[in-house]
């Protein structure tokens, strides 16, 4: 598929059958074990996973069905039903509900990818195709990679998805930025180019990350997929490539407090 709502399909599939492939290997230990989200065991990470699969889909088959979304109560009574699930049984589940969502998403013609509106229950408006799925992208990449990391500590996002998700987030994502983003932590109005990539986070009131070609007063250097864990806050000390580096008038410090992550 060559459009943007095809080629962020096809990225949740490669995500999923990469998550796939190492779930079934984890020791109960590993289940049980830290992940990359800071209060979450791997085993809450996949559950997060699953019932947020399970969510989207509702979402989704109503959208398909011309229909109403479920009403908020929904949402809460997924994740009690997936919170109350052994944490083996939560990782083993997670997997079923994403392939149960991707498979939906596939099913979808190309020739709808572009008039398929979707109904999300935290935004006013519906989101086309593309955007719902690169919502879902969002969560996945980073709670995939918070899985990876707690059995590799050099674990990094996958550069294929890495790629697509910035060109969402400089697009039709770039709301998300005024979710995270703690803009007071800034020192002062900052726009950090990112190295090797026409990418920047501007800090100037609010947060955006954007190709536009704005002056730049700092310097991200590094891999995207990095910095794009900045943006999510997983770009911890312990968690961080060695030839990160950020010159200018604000420090990788300041910039962990402007996104502390969730």
């Amino acid at each position: 598929m060559t459009t943007l709502a095809g080629r962020t399909i096809a990225a949740l599939r490669s995500e999923h059958d990469a998550l796939a492939n190492t779930v079934p290997a984890l020791s109960a230990e590993q289940v049980t074990g830290a992940s990359g989200a800071s209060e979450w065991s791997i085993a809450d990470v996949l559950s997060h996973l699953g019932s947020g699969a399970e969510i989207t889909l509702a979402s989704l088959s109503a959208a398909l069905g011309g229909t109403e979304p479920p009403a908020q109560d929904f949402n809460q009574g997924v994740w009690d039903r997936w919170n109350a699930l052994s944490p083996h049984d939560q990782a083993t589940g997670s997997m079923a509900s994403d392939n149960a969502l991707v498979t939906a998403l596939e099913g979808i013609p190309e020739g709808r990818h572009e008039d398929l509106r979707v109904k999300v229950g935290f935004l006013p408006d519906p989101l086309p195709l593309a955007s719902f799925a690169a919502l879902r992208l969002s969560e996945v990449v980073q709670h995939s990679w918070d899985v990876r990391v707690g059995i590799d500590p050099a674990a990094a996002l996958t550069e294929g998805s890495a790629q697509l998700l910035a060109e969402h987030l400089s697009g039709s994502l770039g709301f998300l930025l005024g979710f995270i983003a703690k803009t007071d932590a800034a020192p002062e109005p900052t726009v950090v180019g990112i190295s090797g990539t026409a990418y920047r986070i501007a800090l100037d009131g609010g947060a955006r990350f954007t190709t536009a070609d704005l002056p730049t007063t700092a310097t991200f250097t590094g891999p995207l997929e990095s910095a794009l864990r900045l943006i999510y806050g997983r770009l911890t000390p312990q968690h961080t490539p060695a030839e990160v580096e950020v010159t200018g008038n604000i420090s990788l410090d300041q910039l962990r407090a402007v996104f502390p992550g969730f």
